[in-house]
């Protein structure tokens, strides 16, 4: 347990579409009545937010004992890339348009409810991953899934989207992904895999590959079923190459939050993992991470999070 007297809240206004920053205001209120002490951060950039948080944490006199994300996955991994390695636990204040991290916590979407958790004090040590690539330059922090290419276009585009909020908002943007090239050569490597050995390497076509932390992304798409959030390990699936009815035909069983049943939808776990294939996007939490090729890594208890 800790003990919560001050907290750093983070925000994005984007997030959700604007939902994020009601959110916050909200959860200010909240946590006032309940005496807790608050610094809001919103910074205008991802660097920016990431900055001011290191900043409010480089004072050990003045350090908050929580940082709070009141937004989504994205908002949680700009948060992670300071505050991992400091000691200081996360609390969620869902408001974004997938909230899968706070989801697979159970931490509740109700806003005074999840106010309560963070105060509550409870923490939880979770995995984290990261993943690099030669555009970011460095690794970053993840904490639900990395996507690479046609569901990382699919989540590019989707931010971009101005309707419909919420889930579907992933769903309309897919169908309009699909009108493009679907599948590419994937070269992945294994290490560290309970079920293969080191080097297993794994060279064939795919529409896309997960690697996942957690087991849903994009507001509850339930991309790697078996992930457990505290095993040390990633989860890796492969959709490999198929027709555009096809895709169209595992659109609403992966919507709908359902394990894929595809004989091309394949899952491996590893410690590491190495994938390659030309051109192909990725984004991690929601966000750009860069283009491949990418190292993954599983870091086991990385971050301690408020939970319920």
């Amino acid at each position: 347990m800790t003990t919560i007297r001050s907290i750093a809240l983070v925000t994005n206004p984007l997030s959700g579409h604007g939902k994020g920053a009601l959110v916050a205001v909200e959860a200010a209120n909240r946590f006032a009545a309940h005496g807790v002490q608050v610094t809001e951060i919103r910074g205008e950039s991802a660097a920016e937010s990431e900055r001011l948080v290191r900043k409010a944490l480089a004072d050990p006199d003045a350090r908050p004992d929580a940082v709070v994300a009141a937004g989504g996955d994205g908002l949680v991994g700009v948060v992670l890339q300071a505050l991992v390695g400091t000691g200081v636990p996360l609390g969620l204040i869902p408001g974004g348009t997938g909230n899968d991290l706070a989801r697979e916590l159970g931490v509740p979407d109700d806003t005074d409810a999840a106010v309560a958790t963070v105060v509550g004090g409870r923490t939880r040590a979770i995995d984290l991953g990261t993943v690099e690539t030669e555009e970011s330059g460095r690794a970053l922090w993840f904490a639900t899934v990395t996507g690479t290419g046609l569901d990382a276009r699919v989540t590019l585009r989707a931010n971009a989207l101005r309707w419909p909020n919420g889930p579907m908002r992933y769903t309309v943007a897919a169908l309009l992904e699909l009108t493009g090239k679907l599948a590419v050569p994937y070269r992945i490597e294994l290490t560290g895999s309970p079920d293969h050995p080191d080097g297993t390497v794994l060279e064939l076509d795919a529409v896309m590959v997960a690697v996942g932390n957690t087991r849903t992304y994009g507001g509850g798409m339930l991309i790697c079923p078996d992930a457990l959030i505290d095993d040390g390990l990633l989860d890796l699936t492969v959709v490999g190459a198929m027709s555009r009815l096809e895709m169209l035909r595992l659109l609403p069983t992966l919507s709908s939050g359902k394990r894929i049943d595809h004989p091309a939808a394949v899952q491996y776990q590893a410690r590491e993992i190495h994938l390659t294939a030309p051109g192909a996007p990725a984004t991690a939490d929601g966000d750009p991470a860069g283009l491949l090729p990418a190292h993954f890594r599983a870091a086991r208890g990385a971050l301690d999070v408020l939970v319920p």
